[in-house]
């Protein structure tokens, strides 16, 4: 049978110039090409991808709690750019250099906000949240997201709030309620379960407000720069996922000038899982130029 995830090889907290901490996770070889990884919504540094894939490519893949998640000390009111100036101090400190990044689904955002920064090397977004705040969307979103994403505009204290009523199990149900099958086969297989389930719980160890702030940030218009980003950026979305884009990232990939758009048949969301092997080489050889 088939791995999707195997556990860390090493974990760790790491503090910040403010006194501030971020958790962080590692699998690969410890001298391996340091490749970073900005999880999906509340899993955590413990849910990694590429079993087997990230030793053979020589990759030394790198998750990072935001903060609030996991073991990450919490940044009240913090905005995307602050994501990319704690990525760049992490990095400097952990020998990481200008790694290349993957943003997954919720991730993505915080992925981008590294690119736009300079902090990164080369991006991949996979499964991304995209920028559903953007006009262009407005007409496409059904009508509870389009709810939502105007109360994070118009009362982003009281989205905060809502947000912060989710736990472990919600968003657990959620994933599985609005998955494909393609996806559930991924899901539903016990060590996959196992981990993301283990994932979530310590994604909330600290209570919602991690996982609330970066949902509000997510669902407002992002104050990113996404022409100006000058690395290679990949965009990947499986053809069955109808969660995380409108569009398959479309209009995302029209918007960042290096930007290349995958849409991949026969699977949906799960992709990070399905193709780690595809996700990875291209991300190393994009990369290899900017490093």
């Amino acid at each position: 049978m088939r791995a999707y995830i195997d556990d860390p090889r090493r974990l760790g907290e790491t503090r910040l110039s403010d006194g501030r901490s971020l958790g962080w996770a590692e699998w690969g070889p410890s001298d391996g090409v340091p490749v970073l990884l900005c999880p999906g919504a509340a899993t955590s540094r413990w849910l990694g991808f590429g079993a087997g894939v990230v030793d053979a490519l020589g990759v030394r893949l790198v998750s990072v709690d935001r903060p609030g998640l996991g073991v990450s000390t919490p940044a009240p009111g913090r905005t995307l750019p602050d994501f990319a100036e704690d990525v760049r101090e992490l990095a400097a400190l952990r020998g990481l250099g200008r790694p290349p990044v993957v943003g997954n689904s919720q991730g993505a955002p915080f992925a981008l906000a590294c690119a736009a920064a300079g902090v990164v090397a080369a991006l991949a977004v996979v499964s991304g949240a995209d920028e559903v705040a953007a006009p262009e969307f407005a007409a496409a979103l059904p009508a509870e997201l389009r709810a939502l994403v105007e109360s994070a505009a118009t009362d982003p204290a009281g989205a905060e709030r809502f947000f912060a009523g989710f736990d472990a199990d919600a968003m657990w149900e959620m994933v599985m309620r609005g998955s494909p099958e393609c996806d559930l086969a991924v899901y539903r297989d016990p060590a996959f379960a196992a981990g993301y389930r283990r994932a979530l719980e310590e994604g909330f160890a600290q209570g919602a407000a991690g996982y609330a702030r970066d949902t509000l940030l997510a669902m407002r218009r992002w104050p990113l720069d996404l022409a100006g980003i000058t690395v290679p950026v990949d965009i990947w979305y499986g053809r069955a996922d109808t969660s995380h884009s409108p569009d398959n990232g479309a209009l995302l990939a029209t918007r960042i000038p290096a930007a290349r758009r995958h849409v991949v048949p026969g699977t949906g969301g799960a992709l990070l899982w399905t193709h780690p092997e595809p996700i990875l080489t291209s991300l190393l050889d994009a990369a290899t130029p900017h490093r």
